[in-house]
């Protein structure tokens, strides 16, 4: 008989992929990954030292990873608008990379979903509607989105 087909790999865990990922991006000579990729590397080691552990988790990574987006988002509209198209792309390439790493957040069919949920619950404080949604989605949503969902549902 034929040998069991081997067990699939497990994933990395996201720091060590980032870690692999550096060295890939140095032999291959990529300057704007390389230093997008340590970037990332820095910031999760900050983060395991802050904490006290040798490596982050993949959960603490993934906060570590929106912040870090959250920033080149608010960049990126800042450099727009002050009419600097080349380092608003740079901040996209820099955005795309770290978007590698993050689970896909929530479309805004299902967030309004989610908010229409609590409203019919009898929920319509926008304040606390949001202080349940994040409770209950935090890691799946866009919070600037679901403010002004909330705002605008509740309006």
């Amino acid at each position: 008989p034929a040998p069991a087909p081997a067990p699939p790999a497990e994933p990395l865990p996201i720091a060590a992929d980032v870690d692999t990922r550096v060295i890939q991006a140095m032999k291959a000579r990529d300057k704007d990954l390389t230093s997008t990729l340590r970037l990332i590397k820095t910031a999760l080691t900050n983060a395991a030292k802050e904490s006290g552990v040798e490596a982050v988790s993949d959960a603490e990574a993934v906060k570590v990873l929106r912040k870090m987006s959250k920033m080149r988002q608010e960049s990126i509209e800042m450099f727009e608008k002050g009419g600097e198209p080349e380092r608003a792309a740079a901040e996209k390439a820099e955005l795309d990379v770290i978007a590698q790493w993050l689970p896909a957040l929530a479309s805004e069919d299902t967030v309004r979903g989610w908010i229409q949920s609590l409203i019919d619950a009898g929920n319509t404080n926008p304040g606390k509607l949001m202080g349940m949604l994040m409770k209950d989605h935090k890691d799946e949503l866009d919070g600037k989105l679901a403010r002004e969902l909330c705002n605008e549902m509740c309006g």
